[in-house]
């Protein structure tokens, strides 16, 4: 779509907010391209545990995406700035029924805040195949990975080197100083994840003051990658992560995905993090159909170690569970379906369910044990005035002998507008 000279302009003056050399060179603004996503959200979570502190979380709320990203300038070093906006606004909320995570709180009444917001900006630099940025990122790697199941996604302050100079390998580095969760407007420092039974510990009023990483993904051919990410936490833990791929073709619309992970972590300062993580995932598709056995186990001291808010990569982390408990074994069944093969183009359906047991929840207390069902209905409008309106319903139930019991549903309406 071409935009006019005035939606150009106005771009081009947010993304002019750094000041950079070359700014009026001809890639800087023929390659620059914007949208704006609109995602209206209600969601649902009721609790179904005796004594449960509130009866339900329960908010609606309306969120825009504007996302402008700028070419690069003319050179060896090309130069170019991204601009991220993010407001959220409620549409319907109450004191007792906060918390949902869509939606910013008042830290003394707890109540939902009526807007929040967010611009980040990220300065790029672009030499040959390799590329530096340096602001508000979207991490997205094994050892890292932001949080979109909300509102407003989750953001990190930082810096990130991607290369891609040899055919078929990419390779990943960077620190991250600060986080922005998906329900706030505020930078704050990182922390572990806790809850659940983790089994992990740490000195009281601990942060990290950054989050490095660095990992290499090598694509061997269209059928087979492998890669090796690690992650350090300051003064909580050490990762790496080892992750296979492999789709094997078996006939025409037949193909048999491996998705195969292995992690070590460890701990680095205060905490007692000693985890290892092997999981799993196989799906054999057959035309618009898919049927996949997924298998997560956890052994160590502790369970899985991850930042705070991201969401881990993990096989078995679903819409509410990630089953990564201490000691915790978890089976995935799943099934999905496209009914494009049945005339209706952007129509899909998911359903899964995952069980864990032999939680060690401490000495003297029986094993836990949770299980989690997941259904997701999806449709895009492929053409006419409704063209790319998304709308998704996801339902899930949850129960365990250790933690809150959940009837969960969310209903999201979606659309993105291109710019220009």
């Amino acid at each position: 779509m071409n935009s006019s000279p005035l939606a150009r302009a106005v771009a081009l003056a947010a993304l002019g907010a750094l000041t950079l050399p070359g700014l009026a060179q001809a890639e800087f603004i023929k390659d620059s391209k914007g949208t704006l996503e609109l995602r209206n959200f209600y969601f649902n979570r009721d609790f179904r545990q005796d004594g449960a502190p509130q009866a339900k979380a329960e908010e609606w709320a309306q969120g825009f995406l504007l996302r402008l990203e700028s070419g690069y300038t003319e050179g060896s070093i090309g130069v170019g700035v991204d601009a991220l906006g993010l407001l959220g606004v409620k549409l319907d909320s109450s004191a007792g029924r906060s918390g949902t995570g869509l939606l910013k709180r008042d830290r003394e009444t707890g109540e939902a805040q009526d807007e929040y917001g967010e611009l980040g900006l990220t300065a790029k630099l672009r030499a040959s195949k390799s590329t530096l940025k340096i602001g508000t990122l979207l991490p997205k790697l094994p050892v890292v990975q932001y949080n979109d199941a909300r509102l407003l996604p989750q953001t990190f302050s930082g810096g990130h080197l991607n290369s891609m100079e040899i055919d078929g390998l990419t390779l990943d580095a960077g620190r991250l100083r600060q986080v922005n969760q998906r329900d706030s407007s505020d930078y704050e420092d990182m922390v572990i994840t806790g809850g659940g039974q983790r089994g992990i510990s740490f000195a009281g009023g601990t942060t990290a003051d950054h989050f490095d990483f660095a990992g290499a993904t090598y694509k061997w051919n269209d059928q087979l990658s492998t890669s090796y990410h690690f992650g350090k936490l300051d003064e909580f833990y050490k990762q790496h992560y080892l992750s296979l791929v492999h789709t094997w073709p078996i006939a025409e619309k037949q193909s048999l995905k491996s998705d195969i992970r292995w992690a070590r972590s460890t701990d680095d300062g205060t905490s007692n993090v000693d985890n290892k993580a092997f999981n799993a995932m196989f799906t054999y598709s057959l035309g618009s159909h898919a049927f996949g056995l997924g298998f997560q186990d956890m052994s160590g001291d502790t369970g899985f170690a991850y930042i705070n808010g991201t969401d881990p990569y993990l096989v078995n982390y679903i819409q509410i569970g990630d089953f990564a408990n201490k000691d915790e074994r978890s089976w995935q069944a799943r099934y999905d379906y496209n009914f494009a093969a049945l005339g209706i183009p952007g129509l899909t359906f998911m359903t899964r369910y995952v069980t864990g047991d032999d939680i060690d929840r401490g000495a003297g207390v029986s094993e836990g044990k949770e299980w989690e069902r997941n259904t997701d209905i999806a449709y895009v409008f492929q053409e006419g005035p409704l063209k790319n309106l998304g709308l998704r319903w996801r339902n899930a139930t949850y129960r365990s002998n250790f933690g809150n019991d959940l009837d969960e549903n969310r209903l999201i309406v979606s659309y993105t507008v291109p710019l220009w």
